[in-house]
């Protein structure tokens, strides 16, 4: 099937007329016109009829725009995904507020010049995040595979940076007063993080952040939001919650929230970047670069048993087990 014959069918009929579709297509009206004949022969029906005013869908075409229009999404996606450079380069991130965004608003703050569009897929599951990225969606997820081996071929996965965690809570709190805090000054308390999902990375995180320091997270009751979750730690004398050093969080002056970094050892959350191994957006370069230049953590660190990692001689960061 000619995809321009599909194109220019559209085209004529979101305009209602062929001389505005054969406008827009940069071509004649009469090129147009045949291109359509060709397609409703190709198809054996008609899909429009004349009128004074210019052209309107029949019944059969009426059910062939919507499957139209796929075929022409579908096409134009193919022709992005092997000329990215075209376009703005497409990043997902967890969140707005989350240290990924941060990452990315400073450097395009240094290089205000790149043509960035940051989304949200909302997803929890980083397989869907994955497939995302091998449509053509996105050009970058920052989502992390916790078994690489379960990684299409098409995609690669690289350790971006790693985010110190810290204990944010309320004025009333009794570890409040503390400049630093330990792990083990931790255990006891109860740490709520609401909206750790099945099957996220994070539940494969928080699972063995618990495990290995015997800690309470407690993920109990629903999710509504940053804004609910800082009220809680304000009016609270016993919750807590961890937070990014790098996540960005804002509230009232009165609620008087600390954050207080975890130290001996560090405890770090690790970010991955996962993006097409073949034709890769030509941007995206320059921001892995500018990972690079992030402050690396010290080699007491804690990180989850999926997130160790190594410097290949190339210059690339990649996960390994440990």
């Amino acid at each position: 099937m000619d995809t321009e014959a599909v194109r220019s069918f559209v085209r004529a009929a979101e305009f209602g007329q062929l001389q505005h579709a054969a406008d827009e297509l940069g071509v004649t009206q009469q090129a147009v016109s045949k291109r359509i004949a060709t397609l409703e022969r190709e198809l054996d029906v008609r899909l429009f009829t004349r009128t004074a005013r210019g052209v309107e869908l029949t019944l059969d075409g009426q059910a062939f725009l919507p499957h139209a229009r796929n075929i022409i999404t579908g096409v134009d996606r193919a022709i992005t995904a092997i000329r990215p450079g075209s376009r703005a380069l497409r990043i997902d991130v967890l969140g707005l507020r989350s240290a990924q965004a941060v990452v990315l608003h400073d450097y395009w703050r240094a290089h205000p010049e790149t043509d960035l569009d940051v989304v949200t897929l909302r997803v929890n599951d980083p397989r869907v995040a994955v497939a995302a990225v091998q449509a053509g969606d996105i050009d970058a997820s920052f989502r992390s595979v916790t078994d690489p081996a379960t990684l299409p071929r098409d995609v690669q996965m690289i350790h971006a940076f790693d985010s110190q965690l810290e204990l944010l809570v309320g004025p009333r709190h009794p570890l409040a007063s503390a400049r630093t805090l330990t792990p083990s000054q931790l255990r006891q308390h109860r740490i709520w993080v609401p909206g750790i999902a099945p099957r996220s990375e994070w539940a494969e995180f928080y699972d063995q952040l618990a495990t290995d320091f015997d800690l309470r997270i407690d993920a109990a009751g629903p999710n509504f939001g940053n804004e609910v979750l800082l009220d809680m730690l304000a009016d609270s004398a016993d919750v807590a919650t961890l937070v990014g050093s790098r996540d960005r969080y804002i509230w009232p002056t009165n609620h008087d929230l600390r954050r207080i970094p975890i130290v001996n050892p560090m405890l770090a959350y690790p970010l991955s970047l996962i993006f097409p191994r073949a034709n890769p957006h030509p941007g995206l370069r320059a921001i892995i670069n500018h990972f690079g230049s992030l402050a690396p953590l010290p080699e007491t660190a804690w990180l989850p048993s999926w997130a160790t990692t190594r410097r290949r001689s190339d210059g690339n960061i990649e996960y390994t087990r440990r």
